[in-house]
């Protein structure tokens, strides 16, 4: 009877351990993860406003091991941009995204980052995230949206959207701190001298 109680109380303290490490392991993957946007430069190039942003992103080991268990993740650039009133809220001028996403084929071990039907073959996961941190030319607005000479203000996020995930994944999600991902918003302001435009 001791050694069936002994041996009880052995496996109970393994499963306990087994659960406080797959927590720690779960918390610390939560506090690792990171978003932030690093770089903002409004230009303009051939009738529109355009965005160079740069950002820095750490994803948790339980999001990179779902990543390279097949599942396909988007992170999405959010911009706003308002002009500011005196009298009332900011106007807004524009609310624009643009998502991308990360996908791992399992057959022939291949990391593809994709924006809309066009896709970009790359070696692994960190030069996929690499790819993601940097965005060049994004056209966010045409120019006939802004005044000459008036100062706009906008700001920039970047986040991991859970919103196209799996149903199952979502549920997950929800409950998991380590798929919430979303930096804070970095804000901007520029303005548009009539008859200038960058090449």
């Amino acid at each position: 009877m001791t050694a069936y109680l002994t041996r009880w109380t052995l496996q109970g303290c393994a499963l306990l351990a087994l659960a406080l490490a797959s927590l720690t392991l779960s918390v610390g993957a939560a506090v690792a993860a990171d978003a932030r946007i690093t770089h903002i430069e409004p230009l303009i190039s051939e009738g529109h406003l355009t965005m160079d942003l740069d950002a820095s992103l750490k994803l948790s080991a339980v999001v990179l091991d779902a990543a390279e268990r097949g599942v396909p993740l988007y992170f999405t650039l959010d911009v706003n941009i308002t002009t500011p009133r005196w009298w009332w809220w900011d106007r807004p001028i524009v609310e624009t995204s643009l998502t991308r996403r990360i996908s791992y084929n399992t057959l022939t071990q291949q990391w593809r980052v994709a924006t809309g039907d066009l896709f970009l073959p790359v070696a692994s996961i960190e030069e996929a995230v690499a790819v993601l941190e940097k965005v060049r030319g994004w056209p966010v607005a045409p120019l006939d949206r802004f005044d000459p000479n008036v100062r706009y203000d906008g700001e920039v996020r970047i986040r991991l959207d859970t919103s196209h995930l799996a149903r199952p994944l979502q549920l997950d999600a929800r409950n998991r701190g380590a798929w919430s991902l979303t930096s804070n918003w970095a804000p901007f302001d520029f303005s548009i001298r009539k008859g200038v435009e960058s090449k």
